[in-house]
């Protein structure tokens, strides 16, 4: 299947820290996020963007043709002869080959070596004519948030270390160390007022200057090669690189990466590698990319699908672990804590997502270990999974941080004014745009899951969890529209009830291991979602005959947070849904196939459409349902895998 050249489809390299290159197949950069070399100053976090692009172009005897694309405003592509660019390719690494009037052609490739902060690129003539390339590397320093703005601060001399160029913009940012085949002509210059289309889009600060050094100019007899590094000479990139050649470095470390990638059974499993990180000595997962870092309900979430679905269990074995030793007051942190920084515990369903993953995970590990070896998992390791386990629904129980606590049927209420818990979190200001105070639906299925794990290991939760399931279908059924409420005891209010059409309640039937609903109801519950909610793309965040549905998640930053849960359409809802919608038709063979043949096929056509190989965040709610918010979603993708090869397989 031919991948698109366009502003719309984009790729990714990470690194394996939490940096990244990243672009669209058509070469021009419409994020101020899209980098050659995006670094980690404190894995996964601290991102810097330090090489945004270049401006290059190729010369023969027949003329002189530009291999980059930029845009100024007011809306000017410079240079405009899209036409030679012929082909992109993804695998094993982003390739673009340009095709020229005379019949020659380039291609070139890059690729972000894992556990490096690097990009490495490559430009192949092919001809028998001479021809030169010229390549201007365009810097910043500045970070990943940011853009950047023309100033005398900046440092455009480099010095020299061996045959590395290293630069420094500004104190306190890393050095970019350059190493090449090319002869650098040290010619400085601003370039001004890049247009950034989905900045722009996104109401946010859409122009940049970039600073420009000088020139790198190659011979096409043999491959030019570009070697973008970060932080200095200690690095692993500058080690692996040390004494060779750049055209050495290159084929070595090309050599070793491709090795590494191979090893992945599928695009899938490599895409899912995107997300798995370094954090110190152990590792996390990046909720998304360009913009995110890690997130605790996200990281619980997605760990099922990127790490239990593809047997990946000693990497969600170490992230497990390492979140297992910072519970507080029976609270997980919604954010990994940086150094120095404080946590923020602002999420009622974290916790009780890692309880899920940490049952799955050993369940996982129960079933694929031989009694006759080492188990994947100590006692001790086991040990301190469950302690976290029981901390939690004791800390939940008894009460903690903004009012979350059990109440007297058994079931978790949660919230104050001003505070947004659940996974529905946009805040406007100080106005939360779904406060849902009280009882969520999704959250009490959490909890009787919660419950219901823990009871194994302490029984005195099992009368506990007895209750609250007795009142939990008598309490969230609605009659009068077949299907759940979504709040109950709305703002702490006994009895008072939120009737909104949300996907939240398909929690109840599917997505965790223990479904509430059996029979109709259950029945009733997925067709309701189904009728109302149900895209190609995702679940609906809201019914569209709703009051405050809104059609699409586009404007500027306040437009789009107001529309965030209001009807937008999120894809890692269909995991949920799809195992859902199977479990009410009896789990058989048939209802699988049929599920594939029904629900897969427009997810399996959006991963090569936005961000390739990845699913979107989100999707605006009305046709035709375009993608938006980030292009690369850990939870999108890993609740796909989740599907494709867990609820799925027969």
């Amino acid at each position: 299947m031919p991948l698109p050249l366009d502003n719309h489809a984009e790729w990714l390299e990470p690194d394996g820290l939490g940096g990244f290159a990243s672009g669209t197949t058509s070469g021009e950069r419409t994020r101020r996020y899209h980098a050659l070399l995006l670094t980690a100053t404190n894995p996964p976090t601290g991102r810097m963007v330090l090489v945004n692009g270049f401006d290059g172009w190729i010369e023969t005897p027949t003329g002189r043709f530009p291999i980059s694309t930029q845009r100024y405003p007011p809306n000017v592509v410079y240079p405009s002869d899209a036409s030679l660019l012929s082909r992109f390719q993804l695998d094993p690494w982003p390739r673009w080959t340009f095709c020229f009037p005379d019949g020659t052609s380039l291609t070139q490739e890059l690729f972000v070596p894992n556990g490096m902060s690097a990009c490495c690129l490559r430009w192949t003539f092919n001809g028998h004519a001479h021809a030169t390339l010229t390549v201007r590397p365009l810097m910043s320093g500045r970070d990943y948030h940011a853009t950047h703005h023309e100033n005398p601060a900046f440092r455009f001399n480099p010095r020299s270390h061996d045959k590395w160029l290293v630069w420094r913009p500004y104190d306190g940012v890393p050095e970019t160390w350059v190493l090449t085949n090319g002869w650098y002509t040290h010619q400085p210059q601003w370039y001004r007022n890049f247009l950034y289309l989905e900045e722009q889009d996104r109401g946010l600060d859409d122009l940049e200057d970039l600073a420009s050094p000088g020139t790198l100019q190659f011979d096409l007899s043999q491959p030019a090669v570009l070697i973008l590094a970060a932080q200095g000479s200690d690095s692993p990139i500058t080690g692996a690189a040390n004494g060779k050649s750049a055209s050495r470095a290159w084929t070595e470390m090309a050599r070793t990466e491709q090795q590494r990638r191979a090893t992945f059974p599928t695009p899938h499993h490599r895409s899912a590698d995107a997300f798995l990180v370094r954090r110190g000595t152990g590792r996390t997962i990046i909720a998304g990319y360009p913009w995110f870092t890690d997130w605790g309900r996200d990281t619980f979430i997605s760990l099922r699908g990127l790490c239990l679905a593809l047997g990946r269990l000693n990497v969600a074995l170490q992230i497990l672990l390492a979140w297992s030793a910072t519970v507080s007051e029976g609270m997980l942190p919604n954010r990994f804590p940086d150094s120095g920084a404080a946590p923020e515990f602002n999420s009622v369903d974290a916790s009780l997502w890692f309880i899920v993953a940490v049952h799955e995970l050993l369940n996982a590990a129960a079933q694929q270990t031989p009694s006759t070896t080492a188990p994947l998992i100590t006692a001790e390791q086991r040990a301190q999974l469950e302690q976290a386990v029981l901390a939690i629904v004791a800390g939940y129980s008894s009460g903690t941080r903004y009012n979350i606590h059990q109440d007297t049927d058994g079931l978790l209420a949660a919230g104050q004014p001003g505070m947004q818990l659940t996974w529905m979190d946009a805040k406007v200001g100080d106005r939360v745009i779904t406060p849902r105070i009280g009882k969520p639906v999704e959250v009490q299925a959490l909890w009787l899951n919660a419950l219901w794990i823990a009871g194994r290991l302490d029984r005195r939760w099992t009368a506990v969890f007895e209750t609250a399931q007795a009142n939990f279908e008598r309490r969230f059924w609605n009659p009068a529209a077949n299907c759940l409420y979504d709040v109950v005891d709305v703002d702490h209010a006994a009895g008072s009830l939120d009737a909104s059409l949300r996907p939240n309640q398909i929690f109840a039937v599917g997505g965790l291991p223990l479904s509430l609903l059996h029979g109709e109801r259950a029945r009733h519950v997925v067709d309701a979602v189904e009728s109302h909610l149900l895209t190609p793309l995702g679940l609906r965040s809201l019914a569209p005959n709703s009051p405050g549905y809104s059609p699409q998640c586009i404007g500027p930053p306040e437009q789009r947070d107001a529309a965030y849960h209001q009807g937008t359409v999120w894809p890692w809802l269909m995991g949920p849904f799809v195992e859902a919608w199977i479990r009410v038709r009896g789990g058989t063979p048939e209802s699988k196939q049929q599920a594939r043949q029904q629900f897969l096929p427009p997810l399996v056509a959006h991963l090569q459409s936005y961000g390739l190989n990845h699913l979107s965040e989100i999707a605006d709610a009305d046709p035709p349902h375009t993608p938006r918010g980030c292009p690369f979603q850990a939870w999108s993708l890993g609740e796909f895998l989740r599907l494709q090869y867990d609820v799925l397989q027969d």
